[in-house]
């Protein structure tokens, strides 16, 4: 799993707590999302709760725990760090390039 699918998974639980949507909105198969879902889950990430979908079946909806929480928001800096490194490296090579002109 990488850092990316685990930190798109941790943003959209609090919008999205139930795994067929989850999928839906990130583009991700059923079975990759589910997959996520377990490893997150056996990392102490998220939980699962059940709840009444209707009166005749219950579903679960994917929480994110204390320590996902603190995991989204390192997992977020990192990624910003990312971002910021690789916009400062184009930029540099723009500069590059239109020394050329």
């Amino acid at each position: 799993m990488t850092p990316e699918n685990q930190l798109q998974v941790l943003r959209y639980l609090d919008f999205e707590p139930n795994q067929r949507t989850l999928a839906q909105k990130l583009g991700f198969s059923l079975g990759k999302t589910n997959y996520v879902l377990k490893c997150l889950m056996e990392k102490g990430l998220v939980k699962a709760e059940r709840f009444a979908q209707n009166s005749n079946k219950l579903g679960y909806r994917y929480v994110l725990t204390p320590k996902g929480l603190k995991e989204r928001i390192q997992l977020t800096e990192q990624f910003i760090c990312r971002k910021r490194q690789e916009y400062d490296e184009l930029s540099s090579e723009l500069q590059k390039l239109k020394a050329f002109e």
